[in-house]
């Protein structure tokens, strides 16, 4: 039975590490929009400058969230002819988000700017691309402050149609033309500033934006099996009155519950829900002033969420590696942990307490790739079962020594010696001061390479990794020392090795 439960599972690569980007922001608060970037990518801006603005796109983005009931962003160049990057709908995650951001490519031309509002008001604004009728529009035009052609015509059908623009300056531009394109008050929403200092505005215009998209309206977030976050927006204050939250299984009103809550909340957390549920749910704001109109939406749960979700394969050795799941409810009485060899159908089997989420598969065969398959059993009698690979490491796959010989002032000879095991060949990187990285490849029987253009004076880093069938063995890294450009001809820097 634990053979063919193997066997009929989905076989996942699990990636070994964390994969999140570091220094992680705060997320902004509960957003709700459509946001245009209209880029100026004409000739008239330099490619430094084009890099610079990109990277403070990107950082403007960091911590919101993206999805079809969250913030959607979109992009339109300013050329000789307008032409979309991407539109509202193409990216639905932080991560899409930044990568495409950061892959734009300039055009070049002509800065037609009112051609671009034009396109974008005709081509971006639409349900085609993905923009969304009762959301929160805003478009941000960052510019060196030209353009070509009229603006004021186009950037006036934008804002009837309920666009809030921002305009981003980084050149000399006319304060009286900007200040009457962008929306009033131009002190909120006209920024200049030198394309080296865009990181002063950042917070601020992200604020403003936040501002403008901050839900307008009852919705739910955090939506599980068991329960959901419904916020609303500040109807009230402690002081004007408080709200009634109802909330009952759609059809069926004799089980609605009620709450109390003071006027200066604008959410709560419902819990103890049913799974594939959807319930009704109504905000009465209770106001001492004026009448203000209760607000309902519809919700339902999730299906029941059963462990495990994640697999993760980490700590990999010749002999064992560590498993890894998430999550881990409180219903799981206990995981079973069936591992084999592939290709093959000798299976063990390993028993988990259910408040555990890791343990350590050992006894294993060197250079060899696993099937494991962790298995959830539940209190109830629910099961679910997740797969993934995990490779045991070659023996002693490791790098031993790495030596450096200078062949020239710019030069060096990096060697080392062979790694034990079945080599497929080695990786060389090279991160220097000055200047890109390198990575190189070469095949087993060669232990040495020539790493050229180095700065004179510099300090690099050079790793050298053995790569084997299933995983990389492990690398050896050294700083490599060139000589100073003040060193007189003949003389020879003796450099220490470390063995």
């Amino acid at each position: 039975m634990a053979s063919r439960a193997l066997l009929s599972l989905l076989c996942l690569q699990a990636a070994l590490g964390d994969s999140r980007p570091r220094g992680s922001e705060p997320s902004a608060p509960d957003l709700e929009g459509d946001l245009l970037f209209l880029l100026d990518s004409s000739g008239s801006v330099s490619y430094y400058e084009f890099s610079r603005v990109k990277e403070f796109i990107a950082d403007l983005l960091r911590p919101f969230r993206f999805g079809p009931h969250d913030v959607q962003t979109g992009v339109v160049h300013i050329s000789t002819l307008p032409s979309l990057e991407f539109p509202f709908d193409r990216y639905l995650s932080s991560g899409a988000v930044q990568h495409a951001v950061r892959g734009i490519r300039q055009k070049m031309g002509d800065t037609n700017t009112g051609k671009a509002l034009s396109f974008a008001k005709e081509k971006l604004f639409t349900e085609e691309a993905g923009a969304r009728a009762d959301v929160p529009k805003v478009m941000v035009w960052v510019t060196d402050g030209f353009s070509t052609d009229d603006v004021s015509h186009p950037m006036r059908l934008l804002k009837d149609m309920g666009v809030t623009v921002f305009i981003v300056s980084t050149g000399r531009g006319n304060y009286l033309e900007l200040s009457a394109a962008a929306s009033q008050p131009p002190e909120k929403h006209l920024h200049f500033v030198d394309v080296d200092d865009l990181i002063i505005i950042t917070k601020e215009l992200r604020n403003a934006i936040t501002g403008v998209m901050e839900a307008k309206r009852l919705r739910a977030t955090e939506i599980s099996s068991s329960s959901f976050r419904i916020t609303w927006p500040p109807l009230l204050t402690r002081g004007t009155g408080y709200y009634v939250l109802e909330y009952a299984p759609n059809g069926d009103p004799r089980r609605k519950v009620t709450r109390q809550m003071p006027g200066d909340h604008t959410s709560a957390v419902v819990r103890d829900l049913q799974p594939e549920t959807t319930y009704e749910v109504a905000l009465v704001p209770e106001s001492n002033e004026k009448y203000i109109p209760p607000q309902v939406t519809r919700v339902t749960t999730l299906e029941e969420v059963i462990s495990p979700a994640q697999v993760l394969i980490s700590d990999s050795k010749p002999h064992s590696v560590r498993v890894s799941w998430s999550p881990t409810p409180e219903g799981v009485a206990s995981y079973q942990l069936l591992y084999g060899p592939l290709p093959g159908n000798a299976i063990q089997v390993v028993e988990v307490k259910g408040s555990l989420n890791s343990t350590v598969l050992e006894d294993l065969a060197a250079n060899t790739t696993y099937l494991v398959t962790v298995s959830a059993i539940y209190k109830s009698g629910k099961e679910k079962a997740l797969s993934a690979k995990a490779c045991t490491q070659e023996e002693n796959s490791k790098i031993k020594h790495l030596r450096f010989e200078d062949m020239s002032p710019t030069m060096v000879k990096a060697s080392w010696d062979a790694a034990d095991g079945n080599v497929a060949g080695y990786r060389v990187r090279c991160r220097r001061q000055a200047g890109p990285s390198t990575l190189l490849s070469v095949s087993p029987q060669i232990h040495s390479v020539l790493l050229s253009d180095l700065a004179v004076g510099s300090t690099n880093k050079v790793c050298v990794r053995p790569i084997y069938k299933n995983l990389p063995g492990k690398g050896l890294c050294r700083m490599v020392h060139m000589q100073p450009a003040s060193v007189p001809r003949g003389y020879r820097h003796r450099r220490e090795h470390k063995h």
